[in-house]
């Protein structure tokens, strides 16, 4: 079952919203340069280029702001409250250079090295390509033997994102949650069915839908929390999701915090990263 990954709804509502929260082959590293941003592999996938940097991992500031409907002891209550529960994050350093996945791994892609295709959202369930839609249906085991036959035909080296690879990745940059607006803009979420790939607006490094459209399975092992630890665990229970899915909402759909596996299955995909040797 999908772990829930904001304990503040209930307090919104008990404060009747008086508290707002703000809120194909191997590539030579010595080879790799500007113009390599971007790699297409023999089956059409594309790859991102992501340099090496650092970022700021669960940090949490709830911003409480005192309404003319709250009174002066509720508000210091909430006060205390989210003074509790901020924590200051951590640094993570990306020390590799690595390329990931343009978009989610595509329903076309998964049946031209499987040649089956899992998908629920196919056939009359989708009124356009269901090849372009992102693959679901598929765990974490199912994800690594795609990996496993891709790197056969690829001869490269190609696996899951850790948390922190598909973080970076998914920050841009960005030291803060994103914005509701940017998610809208950026995340198929709110709707009944998967997208086409790379329907909405990419991120700032050119990657797309890292929120939305399919929850994506990434190497860690879920920690029981809301967000990682500095050290991920060595073993658990369910690997780690990031992202969100179409039907989620922009509660949610955020690249903060994380959720575990096997959520509803249908709504759950994953995209690659290839190594840079």
């Amino acid at each position: 079952m999908m772990r829930n990954i904001y304990r503040y709804t209930a307090l919104i509502l008990f404060f009747e919203s008086c508290i707002l929260f703000s809120n194909a082959q191997s590539i030579d590293k010595e080879n790799t340069n500007a113009q390599d941003s971007v790699f297409t592999n023999s089956i059409g996938m594309k790859f991102i280029f992501i340099q090496p940097g650092s970022m700021i991992v669960g940090k949490f500031q709830p911003t409480v702001y005192k309404t003319s409907q709250s009174s002066d002891s509720v508000y210091r209550v909430a006060l205390e409250m989210a003074k509790h529960d901020a924590m200051p994050g951590f640094e993570v350093i990306i020390k590799q250079p690595y390329y990931i996945g343009q978009f989610e791994v595509t329903q076309g892609q998964w049946e031209k090295i499987m040649g089956t295709n899992p998908s629920f959202f196919k056939g009359d369930k989708v009124k356009d390509d269901a090849g372009q839609h992102p693959v679901e249906n598929v765990s974490w085991n199912d994800a690594r033997q795609f990996i496993k036959k891709l790197n056969e035909v690829e001869k490269a080296a190609y696996r899951l994102p850790s948390e922190f690879e598909w973080e970076y990745a998914a920050r841009a940059g960005a030291k803060d949650d994103i914005s509701w607006n940017d998610i809208r803009k950026t995340a198929v979420i709110a709707t009944t069915t998967t997208s086409i790939i790379g329907k909405k607006q990419p991120k700032a490094l050119g990657l797309y839908d890292m929120l939305g459209n399919v929850w994506e399975w990434v190497q860690d092992y879920y920690n029981e929390k809301i967000f990682a630890d500095p050290v991920p665990p060595k073993k658990g229970k369910e690997h780690v999701l990031k992202g969100a899915s179409f039907y989620g909402d922009v509660k949610n759909a955020t690249y903060m915090t994380h959720a575990a596996g096997p959520a509803s299955k249908y709504d759950v995909g994953f995209r690659v990263v290839m190594e840079i040797k």
